[in-house]
C-alpha cells in the first residue's frame, strides 16, 4: 500500500461513518426536541430533552396499536415461513436426484420476480378470499413473498448435514419427520436464528402490502402508522423521529438477543468447509 493510499484510507473511512452516524444523530437527538429546536441545531444534543414526542406518537399518532399489528404479523408471518421453509429445504435436501433440485429450484425462482410484478393478481386473489384489510391477509402475504428466501437460505444448510447421520436415524427406526426434528433442527439452529432475522427485518419494515391491503385504522401497522406523520405542507419531524426510534428498537432488540446465533450462522459454511 502507496502512503497517498494510507492517507486517504483513514479519510474515506471517517467520510463514511460520518454518513451513517450524523442522520442517526439528528434522528436520535430530534426525537427529543420540539420543531424550532430540531430546526436551530439538528446535530446539536438536546439541550431541554422532553419524552412528549413519545406521548404523541402513541397517544396521538396511534402507534400503539400499530406496534401492536406489526408484531401479531411479524411473529405470524416468521413462524409459518420458518415452519414451511424448513419442512421444504429438509425436503429438497433429502430428496436425492433432480427431483430435489428441481423442487428447489421452483422454490427459490420467486427470488427473481419483483414484488411489484405480482401486486395486481396478489390483490385480486386476497380480495376474492376475503383476505384485505386483516391481518392474516399480511401474515399469508408476507409468508408467500419471503418464502423464497428463507428456502434459499436454509436448502444450503441442510445440504451440509452429513449423509451419515440420516442413516443411522434410519437404521434406529426413525421416521424422516423424527430425523427433521431430531437431526437437522438442532444441527440448523443457528441457520434458523440467521433466517428468522433476516425474515424479521423485512416482515417488520414492510409498507407495501399493509398499503395495498390494509384500508382500517385498526389494522394499520407501524410503517404504515408513520406516513401519517407526513403533512402536505409540514411535517413533525420530531414525532416522526420518535416514531422511527419506537419502530426501529425491536429490530435491535432481536439482533441483540440473536446475535450469537447470526453470527454462528453466517460461519457455519465457512467452518464446516
Amino acid at each position: 500500500m502507496t502512503r497517498t493510499a494510507r492517507t486517504l484510507r483513514p479519510v474515506a473511512l471517517l467520510a463514511g461513518a460520518a454518513v451513517v452516524v450524523l442522520p442517526l444523530l439528528v434522528v436520535l437527538f430530534g426525537a427529543f426536541k420540539t420543531l424550532p429546536q430540531l430546526f436551530d441545531a439538528p446535530l446539536a444534543p438536546p439541550s431541554s430533552p422532553t419524552l412528549d414526542n413519545y406521548r404523541r406518537a402513541v397517544e396521538e399518532g396511534g402507534l400503539g396499536s400499530a406496534f401492536a399489528n406489526s408484531a401479531v404479523v411479524t411473529a405470524g408471518a416468521v413462524t409459518l415461513t420458518l415452519v414451511v421453509a424448513s419442512l421444504a429445504a429438509f425436503f429438497c435436501a433429502r430428496v436425492p436426484g433432480r427431483v430435489g433440485w428441481a423442487v428447489f429450484g421452483v422454490l427459490v425462482a420467486g427470488l427473481a420476480v419483483p414484488a411489484q410484478a405480482a401486486i395486481v393478481p396478489q390483490y385480486v386473489l386476497f380480495d376474492r378470499l376475503g383476505l384485505t384489510d386483516s391481518l392474516l391477509g399480511l401474515v399469508l402475504v408476507d409468508t408467500v413473498t419471503t418464502l423464497p428466501t428463507a428456502v434459499f437460505v436454509l436448502g444450503g444448510f441442510l445440504r451440509t448435514v452429513p449423509e451419515e447421520l440420516y442413516e443411522a436415524a434410519e437404521l434406529d427406526g426413525a421416521s424422516p419427520l423424527r430425523a427433521f426434528r431430531s437431526i437437522a433442527l438442532p444441527l440448523t439452529r443457528p441457520a434458523l436464528a440467521t433466517t428468522g432475522i433476516f425474515l424479521f427485518v423485512m416482515d417488520w419494515n414492510d409498507l407495501l402490502y399493509p398499503l395495498l391491503f390494509i384500508r382500517s385504522q385498526e389494522h394499520r401497522t407501524l410503517p404504515l402508522a408513520l406516513l401519517d406523520f407526513q403533512g402536505e405542507f409540514l411535517t413533525q419531524y420530531p414525532l416522526l423521529f420518535a416514531g422511527v426510534v419506537i419502530a426501529s428498537a425491536p429490530v435491535v432488540v432481536v439482533y441483540v438477543l440473536l446475535q450469537r446465533h447470526f453470527v454462528a450462522g453466517l460461519t457455519t459454511g465457512a467452518v464446516r468447509g
